[in-house]
């Protein structure tokens, strides 16, 4: 039975490794190039369409925005003048801090747990940091792959309204505060185009 199936896994082998789709590194892998994403202009556009303060952090050098998007959570926000749930909006920018290390910053107009448990279902208020004056919660959690990345999560307000912001991902407690302090120091965007 075992060399019956010999050559079809000799076969198989060849063919992958022909088609490339497979290959062998002995040096290990080599890192990529960051995909390139424009922050400046998808913000700018989300705070003309979301209806919601929105803010373009300024960070320091090496850090490159790579990747973002506009999303929704069902029922995420209250309407206090009407005591009813509607949606809620979020936009979302994923930076690559000057380590390595991926963090995403998610702005919108959803109440804390809701916009909170959009990014990590099941995750918990653990604490506060102080960033530059401003209280950030701290959310952990976990799941049944282990603990989860913490979300760093506040409301900014300003004129326009609030915007509840949350912070997320693989970086460390200077690079969360990194973001943090390049978002709240920042005016929210026109919203008008």
């Amino acid at each position: 039975m075992f060399w019956s199936l010999m050559p079809l896994v000799i076969g198989c082998i060849l063919l992958a490794g022909m088609v490339g789709m497979c290959s062998l590194q002995p040096g290990g892998t080599t890192r990529g190039r960051i995909p390139s994403y424009d922050a400046a202009t998808a913000l700018r556009a989300d705070a003309a369409t979301l209806g919601f303060p929105i803010r373009l952090p300024v960070l320091p050098p090496g850090w490159q925005p790579n990747s973002g998007g506009r999303g929704g959570i069902e029922n995420g926000r209250t309407d206090t003048s009407a005591g009813q749930r509607l949606n809620a909006a979020t936009s979302t920018v994923g930076y690559i801090s000057p380590t390595g290390m991926y963090l995403s910053l998610t702005q919108s107009n959803a109440d804390e747990d809701k916009l909170v448990g959009s990014i990590h279902p099941g995750m918990h208020p653990t604490g506060t940091v102080d960033v530059g004056g401003t209280n950030w919660v701290v959310y952990q959690g976990a799941d049944k792959n282990g603990a989860l990345e913490p979300v760093w999560t506040t409301r900014l307000a300003s004129p326009a309204g609030p915007t509840q912001v949350a912070i997320t991902g693989a970086g460390s407690a200077e690079e969360f505060r990194t973001l943090a302090t390049a978002t709240q120091s920042q005016p929210p965007l026109p919203a008008s185009r």
